[in-house]
C-alpha cells in the first residue's frame, strides 16, 4: 500500500513550519465562503438572462419543460439542438419544474453543481494534505472570477467541470491509496459519464489527457490496476449510450454533426461556418493562456509570486513521493494544452482547470511559505476582500441600478410591453432575442419581412415591435401612425399599439 501522508520537507534556505490556520483565520475563511455563496445566490435571483448564451440555454430548457421532450433539446419549436448533450438542460428544466419558470429555477441546480465542485476540491485537499489548506482552497476556487460567474450560469461548462473534477479526484484517490474505498474507482467512471452527458468527448479528453501524461511521464503504469475497468466501463456505457442512441434515432444526423462538426471542425477550422446555431469564435491560437490569467484572478498574482521562486518550487515538487504536484499541474494546464491549437475558443474553456489551479497554488504556497505570515496573510485578506467588494457591488447594481451594467436583457422591455396589454404580441425586427423568448414563454417572434410589419396594424391583436434603435427610421414608416414609441431599452426601441376595442 502506498503512503498517503504528506510530509513538509525542509528547504535548504530555511526551516518550514507546518501550515496551520488560527481560529480567527478559519472564521475569516468560513465567513468568506458564506459571503460568496450569499452574493452568488442573490445574483442568481436578481440577474436577468442576457443574450445570447445564458438566455439561449435557458430558453432551450424552458422549451424542454413545455413540450415534454426530454430526449432532444430544441433550438426552436421543432428544431433540434445538436450542439450539446442535454445534462445541463435537464438540470435547468428540472429546476424550473420545481421552482417555477424563472431565473432562479433555471439556475439553482447548476449552482448546486458549482458548490459540489467547491466541496470536492476542499475534500480532496483535506484527504491528501490537510484540513487547514482545504479551507483556503475552497475560497480560492469559489472566488476565482470566472468560476464565481459560471457557478450559476445556465450553460454546459459548470456541469462538465463537475464531471471532470469528480473523475480527477476519484482517480488520484483510488490509485495512490489502495485503502481508499473501491467506490472511488467507480466514481471515476461516473465523472466521465457526467462529462459525456454535459459536453461530450471534450470532457473525456480533458480528463484522460492529464492522467495519461501523468502515468507516462512518471512511469506509473502499475497504478492503473487500481481501477475497476470492466465494471466501470459497464457503468459508463449504461449511463451514456442510451441517450446518444435515442438522440440519433429521434433526429438522424445528430452524431455526425455533434462528433465531426462540434468536436473537430469547430476547433480546426477558423471561423467555422458549419455552426447551425450561431457562429464560430475565431481567436488567435494560444489566446487560451491569456484567458486563464484573467479567469483565475485575483489569484494569478499569487501564481506570479511562486514563479519568482523556481528553486523552492522544484525542491517541494521533488520532495513528494506520490506525484501530487505534477498531477495537479497537468490537470490545471490540460484545457490550455488542448485548446492552444484550436481555431475557435471561449474564455469558459479554461474552467475545468480552475479547481486544479487552486489546489496547486495553495499546496505550493502553503508548503513554501510555511506557517501563515503577516505579509502573506494580509495579501490573502486583501485579495478576498477586493473580490468580495467587486461581487457585492455587482450584486447591488443588478438589483437597484441594472441600466448601469448595460445588460443585454429583454426582461424590462417585455415587462413594459405586458403592462400595456397582458395579451400583447411582441415581434422583434431583424433577429431573435432568446431572453425575450424566455420572458414571453416562447411567444416573442422575429421577422425580417416588411409585409409582416405593415400587416400588424390591421389585425385583431394588440401588437408591439422591438427594433434596434439604429433601424428605427426604416421601421417606423412601415408601422404607421398606430404605433407609438414606448421607450428605449438598451439597444432596442419598443413601439406599441394602444389597446382598442376589437384588438385585445
Amino acid at each position: 500500500m502506498l503512503d498517503t501522508t504528506v510530509t513538509v520537507r525542509t528547504l535548504p534556505s530555511r526551516p518550514l513550519l507546518p501550515f496551520r490556520l488560527s481560529l480567527a483565520d478559519r472564521r475569516f475563511l468560513l465567513g468568506a465562503l458564506v459571503a460568496l455563496a450569499v452574493m452568488r445566490f442573490a445574483l442568481m435571483w436578481w440577474m436577468p438572462f442576457t443574450d445570447t448564451t445564458e438566455a439561449r440555454y435557458a430558453e432551450i430548457a424552458r422549451k424542454m419543460l413545455e413540450t415534454g421532450d426530454w430526449i432532444t433539446p430544441q433550438f426552436d419549436y421543432g428544431v433540434p439542438f445538436w450542439g450539446k448533450p442535454p445534462l445541463h438542460t435537464w438540470l435547468s428544466a428540472l429546476g424550473m419544474q420545481l421552482f417555477g419558470v424563472n431565473g432562479f429555477g433555471a439556475r439553482i441546480l447548476i449552482f448546486l453543481s458549482g458548490l459540489t465542485v467547491v466541496a470536492l476540491s476542499g475534500a480532496f485537499m483535506k484527504r491528501h494534505v490537510g484540513g487547514h489548506q482545504a479551507m483556503v482552497v475552497m475560497v480560492v476556487v469559489f472566488s476565482s472570477v470566472l468560476f464565481f460567474g459560471a457557478s450559476a450560469f445556465v450553460m454546459t461548462d459548470m456541469v462538465m467541470v463537475l464531471g471532470t473534477t469528480l473523475s480527477m479526484v476519484a482517480f488520484y484517490t483510488r490509485v495512490t491509496d489502495r485503502s481508499a474505498s473501491k467506490v472511488w474507482g467507480y466514481l471515476f467512471f461516473v465523472g466521465l459519464a457526467i462529462g459525456l452527458l454535459a459536453k461530450g468527448p471534450t470532457a473525456t479528453v480533458l480528463t484522460l489527457m492529464p492522467i495519461g501524461l501523468w502515468v507516462v511521464i512518471g512511469r506509473r503504469w502499475t497504478l492503473l490496476s487500481g481501477l475497476p475497468w470492466i465494471w466501470g466501463t459497464v457503468i459508463l456505457v449504461t449511463l451514456t449510450l442510451p441517450w446518444y442512441v435515442a438522440a440519433e434515432v429521434k433526429t438522424p444526423g445528430f452524431l455526425r454533426y455533434f462528433i465531426v462538426g462540434e468536436h473537430f471542425e469547430r476547433f480546426t477550422v477558423s471561423g467555422w461556418k458549419g455552426d447551425l446555431y450561431g457562429s464560430g469564435h475565431a481567436r488567435a491560437k494560444g489566446l487560451i493562456w491569456i484567458y486563464w490569467l484573467g479567469a483565475f484572478l485575483p489569484w494569478t498574482g499569487f501564481a506570479a509570486w511562486l514563479l519568482l521562486r523556481p528553486k523552492a518550487i522544484a525542491e517541494v515538487v521533488n520532495a513528494g513521493s506520490r506525484g501530487w504536484h505534477s498531477y495537479l499541474l497537468l490537470w490545471a494546464i490540460a484545457p490550455m494544452l488542448l485548446f492552444t491549437p484550436a481555431a475557435n475558443i471561449l474564455a469558459a474553456y479554461v474552467l475545468p482547470g480552475i479547481p486544479a489551479s487552486a489546489l496547486l497554488l495553495v499546496s505550493l504556497w502553503a508548503t513554501i511559505q510555511g506557517g501563515p505570515r503577516v505579509t502573506a496573510k494580509t495579501i490573502f485578506g486583501l485579495a478576498v476582500g477586493s473580490m468580495t467588494v467587486l461581487f457585492l457591488t455587482t450584486t447591488l447594481l443588478v438589483r437597484f441600478s441594472p441600466k448601469t451594467l448595460h445588460l443585454k436583457s429583454q426582461q424590462a422591455l417585455v415587462a413594459q410591453a405586458t403592462q400595456i396589454d397582458q395579451n400583447i404580441r411582441l415581434t422583434y425586427w431583424g433577429g431573435r432575442s432568446y431572453s425575450a423568448e424566455f420572458y414571453t414563454q416562447g411567444q416573442a417572434r422575429v421577422t425580417t419581412d416588411q409585409t409582416v410589419l405593415s400587416a400588424l396594424a390591421g389585425n385583431s391583436i394588440t401588437d408591439a415591435v422591438a427594433v434596434n434603435t439604429e433601424a428605427l427610421a426604416e421601421v417606423a414608416p412601415i408601422l404607421g401612425d398606430r404605433f407609438t414609441t414606448i421607450g428605449v431599452f438598451g439597444r432596442y426601441t419598443l413601439l406599441a399599439e394602444a389597446p382598442q376595442n376589437g384588438k385585445n
